[in-house]
């Protein structure tokens, strides 16, 4: 259950900072724990998972036409290039790629 509420927590306030450490004390346990826990019942790790939720909703504010750097903090990143590199190595395209195709063959 606790394992739950953490996720849903996640996928509320993924655009904050959020630290492992309390996530897994929102759980009641070890960071480690929680880690072994998450990926037994989610298939991913919580950074993965905190990741798949930032890009996805990237991948949505991309196609609404959004400009990178807004989107780049809009879904959590600090930085632009980590923000272009997570994009590209989950999507295979950067974000400006991305934009451009979608505008061009809406899907």
């Amino acid at each position: 259950v606790q394992v739950r509420h953490s996720k849903s927590f996640m996928e509320k306030y993924f655009s904050d900072k959020i630290e492992l450490e309390k996530i897994a004390s929102t759980a009641f346990m070890s960071q480690f724990h929680y880690t072994r826990i998450f990926k037994k019942v989610y298939g991913l790790s919580p950074r993965q998972y905190l990741r798949a939720l930032r890009i996805d909703r990237g991948k949505e504010l991309l196609k609404q036409g959004l400009g990178i750097s807004k989107v780049c903090f809009d879904v959590g990143y600090d930085s632009l290039p980590t923000f272009c590199n997570a994009f590209k190595k989950a999507t295979g395209y950067s974000p400006k790629e991305y934009q451009v195709l979608n505008k061009s063959n809406p899907e």
